[in-house]
């Protein structure tokens, strides 16, 4: 009687498998099925550092390394233990403190190092923002002020024939979207793990007129990534190997998530790389494009990127965040899960943070992780002085 009950059991429950998964199919989010695939049967309850092993990718190749100097007291002042107890609950895997171009602290935790790949997730926005700059550069594209349908002709919407490139970059589209993580019907969700984004994006409507008001979504990075990959006449971790990734010297290749029926590189998200190359971007931006002697971005560019886009979003730029502390600008990439490159360039300092979690604190509070691992940083600068 059991057997026969388990038996029942396990037939009701294949059926119902088997019917929940040809009406995920037949609807068109098929989607969801890569997607409890890849998160809930790794243990995850979202998107995670090391998911880029469940992607096709592209490799953004490296040339000669240029290590990164390390200053004379390289370590030598110990973590504080308020930082160590913020790492501990976030989970980090990576903390760099850079002062004046050179490491001056660095750590790692949870069996992380120096060459480990992680997932950039929205960081990303800001380095295809630097791709933008580059191809404005090259003439590729001629000015922010282009329609995106000059590229896009299909892009749909009672305003998308108004739509410009600079909406994109600055997230002022007016784009119809859905910023929600961890919800599996979401256009953010079924972008990441969709077969074709540019078929997805292409199917979203410009339903308000752009440029009056901000709104982060990441969608309006993934259409910017469209733009490029017309305008371009390469892929894009091509593009960005051989301009930034190479010039710079970082020191690994990285992977680049792409979409693999169009292979369309996912612009809002997904460049695996390591601590040290991400800071590269930020040091980059410190030093107005120039890397040594040589100029690899526009300098009126970056300077144009790292000013507030309008008066209603003081807190964004071209794909770059903007903000303080104590009285000082910062700018900065900001990930998923708490991946930061924050810059202080006034005094010549930037803070490298990648890890598993982000406190519900956010940027809301002095007391949030972010605000802290600026201010843990100047504590440890301050007793080498």
């Amino acid at each position: 009687m059991i057997i026969k009950i388990l038996k029942w059991l396990l037939g009701t429950v294949i059926v119902l498998i088997t019917i929940i998964t040809l009406g995920l199919l037949f609807t068109g989010n098929g989607y969801i099925l890569k997607a409890v695939r890849t998160v809930y049967f790794t243990g995850h309850t979202s998107a995670f550092l090391e998911d880029y092993k469940y992607f096709e990718n592209r490799t953004i190749k490296a040339g000669a390394s240029q290590p990164w100097p390390q200053a004379k007291d390289y370590n030598s002042v110990n973590s504080t233990s308020k930082l160590d107890s913020i790492h501990q609950a976030n989970k980090t895997i990576a903390y760099l403190i850079i002062k004046n171009d050179s490491i001056w602290f660095e750590k790692y935790y949870d069996g992380f190092d120096e060459n480990s790949l992680t997932n950039s997730f929205s960081m990303a926005k800001s380095i295809t923002a630097a791709l933008l700059g580059k191809a404005l550069e090259l003439g590729y594209i001629i000015s922010l002020d282009e329609k995106v349908k000059s590229y896009l002709p299909e892009l749909k919407g009672e305003f998308a024939a108004d739509l410009a490139i600079r909406d994109l970059v600055t997230m002022r589209s007016g784009l119809e979207w859905d910023e929600r993580y961890n919800s599996p019907f979401s256009i953010t969700t079924k972008a990441y793990f969709y077969k074709n984004v540019s078929k997805a994006m292409l199917e979203l409507p410009i339903y308000k007129f752009p440029n009056q008001k901000f709104k982060y979504q990441s969608g309006d990075t993934q259409l910017l990534g469209m733009v490029l990959s017309k305008a371009i006449p390469s892929n894009l971790s091509d593009f960005l190997s051989e301009h930034f990734w190479k010039l710079m010297g970082a020191e690994n290749d990285a992977l680049w998530q792409i979409s693999p029926e169009d292979g369309i590189e996912k612009t809002y998200c997904c460049i695996a790389s390591n601590a040290r190359d991400f800071a590269r971007f930020g040091k980059l931006y410190t030093n107005n494009g120039k890397w040594g002697n040589r100029q690899i971005l526009d300098s009126n560019y970056v300077q144009q990127s790292l000013q507030p886009a309008a008066e209603d979003s003081q807190q964004y730029g071209y794909g770059w965040w903007l903000g303080e502390y104590q009285g000082k600008k910062i700018v900065y990439m900001d990930g998923h899960l708490g991946q930061f490159v924050i810059s202080i360039p006034e005094d010549r300092i930037m803070v490298v943070r990648l890890g598993h979690m982000h406190d519900k604190s956010g940027k809301r509070t002095p007391d949030g992780a972010f605000y802290q691992y600026i201010d843990k940083a100047y504590k440890m600068l301050a007793k080498e002085e």
